[in-house]
């Protein structure tokens, strides 16, 4: 259910599902509860319902993320983009696998804002994997912030008091670092920052922070003297804390992974 700059066209599929059974009533209940932990903004709540080591997948950015991480992203995520979610239809299940589409609403309104579908594989009562499919619809770059009120002299006041705090300081390489914590830095809002990231940087906050981060493994990569240095050290020293996340992130931004960059520059 997480809102990307993106737009991806979605067929909604349910091959293995459909089956009405036993385990439809625990299916909706499930549900219900993900639900529950979405509209409250709870990220560890929405996290609980996966395994352990259960991987929750971003399907239009190509991305996966761990329990932990999930609650790191939506953290951010809820205190930038509040909304309401709502079932739409039924639940359709199998012995273990949930399908069901869903539309999110802005909070103050009755706005679409995105819909999507999510395909869970369950493994008792948690989901070993989440696979989210979505489409924006109401939300553009262009008018998302056309009452914040922020002229474009201080975007771009905004704009470079965050380079410069993110050059000097070094601050990406903080695995913890949220956008409010970003936003102190920079002396501004929260909404303030978000629109300086998204109308003046043309990217999310996410894409932003690894942006610079994968900058600066690319110089550790380069290295000669650094040839030996594991490759999950780098992503750690940059500041993702898994090598999956790094490796999406490095992949997106340089177009191939982080080993064969490593080789093309010794080449």
């Amino acid at each position: 259910m997480v809102q990307r700059s993106s737009t991806v066209r979605f067929l909604y599929v349910y091959s293995n599902v459909g089956r009405r059974g036993a385990s439809t009533v625990q299916a909706t209940k499930f549900v219900e509860s993900y639900f529950d932990a979405w509209n409250h903004c709870d990220a560890k709540g929405v996290a609980d319902h996966l395994t352990s080591d259960g991987i929750y997948v971003d399907v239009p950015q190509n991305v996966e993320r761990t329990p932990d991480e999930l609650i790191v992203m939506l953290n951010d995520f809820f205190s930038d983009h509040p909304g309401r979610y709502e079932l739409l239809g039924e639940v359709l299940c199998s012995r273990k696998t949930i399908a069901f589409q869903y539309r999110a609403y802005a909070t103050d309104s009755s706005q679409t804002l995105y819909h999507g579908a999510e395909f869970m594989t369950l493994n008792g009562d948690a989901a070993v994997t989440i696979a989210d499919y979505y489409e924006i619809e109401a939300i553009k770059s262009k008018n998302k912030y056309a009452k914040s009120g922020l002229r474009n002299e201080q975007i771009q006041e905004y704009k470079h008091c965050l380079e410069r705090v993110m050059r000097s300081e070094q601050i990406y390489m903080d695995p913890r670092l949220t956008l409010p914590i970003l936003a102190d830095k920079v002396g501004c809002t929260v909404n303030h920052l978000s629109q300086v990231i998204n109308a003046g940087f043309e990217m999310s906050f996410f894409d932003y922070l690894n942006s610079h981060r994968v900058h600066h493994a690319k110089e550790l990569l380069a290295e000669l003297n650094g040839k030996n240095r594991a490759i999950l050290n780098i992503a750690f020293a940059v500041g993702f804390n898994s090598n999956s996340a790094f490796y999406a992130a490095f992949k997106k931004h340089v177009g191939m992974t982080p080993a064969q960059f490593r080789r093309s520059r010794r080449d």
